[in-house]
């Protein structure tokens, strides 16, 4: 009887301990499970309020004033960061399989819309360091007008992009935005138009000049005027007087860690995207480019020595319909046309003058049936010193007569700061494009 009672005990007492346990282990689980609804429940709120008052202002540490102070020291660390490692993120549970890197990273997610700032560790190349506003509060766009420039009403466009603290901006609903001068940004800032179908259209455009880490994803921007002389405010605190804009669809002017992906352009005045004035540590990617002429500067001018560090990756993009030449046309620096698709240029694709190294590396190169626009490539100069540029193709397919003139020595060391990524077999350009320009994204579903 003794002996029994003690088993008893014993047994109640193991009894008792693996309840604890389970309920210690179910009050854990609960905790956790509360903890990450607490979390999306919060990020959702966040992203859905409209409160969009100006933050608290932070201190002056120059964001908004040359930006680039040293366009060789940028691009160097830029280099260092890919040398050392060729992708930043680990693709992981988030990977589709399409070939496209930077899809793969983020476009499976059936609920990228309570993760949007996942985007910012999806960058490759060049300006695979670019955070936009990362590390700041949303900011939700529910007013398409631009009135006023110098005053711009709290819920528009400008009024976001003016503010001196990062943010990430998205759309509340559709908008053709119609802006009446140049929209200048701040430093730190991500335009992100998933889930809504937006136009910046028929009037300026997007100038990034003197600014840092900056991203403009999934607009359609197309039909851009030349404005200015006119007032115009650039942050919460400044205002000034602006000259004429040539009207490009994104003007980069003095700026470094750039990034513009999955956006469809067309039919400026200018250019589609140009890069310029000491601009660095730049990626356009996943775009769709159509009608248009000068579609692409990379440079300021021939005299402009300070271009000679500009790093630009340009990669996955659809050179499409209506297209002519300066897809880009490049000066001084360094430059990474990769695995893009080229289905129609009227006089060329690539040129360039004053001594750029171009690598470009599996791309599809479809020429027109024109047989005096056949050549890829076009230098601009009065001598044979452009024998000595580094101009290279590798593993690009050529077709329908199309042919790239190399030139140069291949020094290893100049195309190193040429090389941004591992490039993707060209037979892999049509599935890697294919989703090239703006993206149809809607909640619930992968865009």
């Amino acid at each position: 009887m003794v002996v029994s009672l003690r088993w008893f005990s014993v047994g109640s007492l193991l009894v008792l301990t693996l309840l604890f346990i389970s309920v210690k282990a179910s009050e854990e689980k609960d905790r956790d499970q509360l903890v990450q609804s607490s979390d999306r429940l919060a990020e959702t709120q966040e992203l859905k309020s409209s409160n969009n008052a100006p933050m608290a202002n932070r201190s002056e540490d120059g964001w908004n004033e040359h930006a680039v102070h040293d366009p060789e020291e940028v691009a160097s660390m830029v280099e260092l960061s890919i040398r050392n490692s060729t992708e930043r993120r680990n693709l992981g549970y988030f990977s589709c399989g399409t070939g496209n890197p930077i899809d793969d990273c983020w476009r499976c997610d059936r609920r990228w819309y309570l993760r949007r700032k996942r985007l910012a560790n999806c960058a490759i190349g060049f300006g695979r360091n670019a955070v936009g506003g990362r590390d700041g509060k949303y900011y939700v766009v529910s007013d398409p007008s631009d009135n006023d420039p110098v005053n711009p009403r709290p819920g528009t466009l400008r009024h976001a992009v003016i503010q001196d603290r990062p943010l990430w901006i998205v759309f509340k609903r559709d908008m053709v935005i119609r802006l009446k001068q140049e929209l200048i940004m701040n430093s730190f800032k991500t335009i992100d138009g998933r889930g809504a179908n937006v136009h910046i259209a028929y009037g300026a455009c997007i100038t990034i000049q003197f600014i840092t880490n900056v991203i403009i994803h999934g607009l359609h921007i197309h039909d851009c005027k030349p404005t200015g002389n006119a007032m115009v405010r650039s942050s919460p605190s400044h205002f000034g007087w602006r000259t004429m804009a040539d009207g490009d669809a994104v003007s980069i002017f003095g700026s470094s860690h750039i990034w513009v992906d999955h956006n469809s352009l067309s039919n400026c005045a200018d250019g589609l995207v140009d890069a310029i004035m000491g601009s660095t540590a730049i990626t356009i990617s996943n775009n769709y480019f159509t009608h248009h002429n000068e579609v692409m500067l990379l440079g300021h001018s021939d005299t402009y020595t300070r271009d000679k560090q500009m790093q630009v990756t340009i990669a996955y993009n659809h050179f499409g319909e209506g297209l002519i030449q300066r897809m880009p046309r490049c000066r001084h620096g360094y430059f990474h046309v990769v695995n893009n698709d080229y289905t129609h240029w009227e006089m060329y694709a690539i040129g360039g003058s004053a001594e750029p190294t171009i690598n470009s590396q599996g791309n599809r190169y479809l020429a027109p049936v024109n047989p005096f626009a056949k050549e890829v490539t076009k230098r601009v100069t009065f001598d044979g010193a452009w024998k000595h540029w580094n101009w290279r193709s590798e593993g690009d397919l050529l077709l329908n007569g199309a042919y790239f003139t190399p030139s140069g020595a291949g020094a290893a060391a100049s195309y190193a700061r040429a090389s941004s990524l591992g490039a993707k077999s060209s037979s892999m350009v049509g599935a890697i494009t294919s989703a090239a320009g703006v993206l149809s994204c809607r909640r619930g579903s992968q865009c």
